[in-house]
């Protein structure tokens, strides 16, 4: 293999991608910041703020679940009231009173 080969050109651009990733992934799991493909850094999050944000993003999930489930049943009122007969509508209005 010739150094101007494309061949060898090939090889060391494979080589050079390998040992990014490899140092990428000993940076990662040693805890050392991470640079993203713009020059910024990336941090290891400390395992106590990754529970309180698990913590956070669960009760959020909680109140728009609920949200989501009296949305539904007030949708349900409304289609049922917008397809039900006239007659009908006013006859159980007349039970309530």
């Amino acid at each position: 293999m010739s150094f101007g080969s494309p061949a060898f050109v090939l090889a060391i651009i494979a080589m050079s991608f390998i040992a990014w990733v490899i140092t990428t992934a000993i940076r990662a799991r040693h805890g050392y910041p991470i640079e993203n493909e713009w020059g910024g850094t990336t941090h290891k999050q400390a395992d106590g703020e990754l529970e309180r944000q698990n913590a956070i993003l669960e009760r959020e999930n909680a109140m728009l679940r609920d949200k989501i489930g009296r949305i539904e049943e007030r949708t349900a009122v409304l289609e049922r009231i917008a397809t039900d007969t006239p007659n009908r509508l006013s006859a159980e209005i007349e039970k309530l009173r």
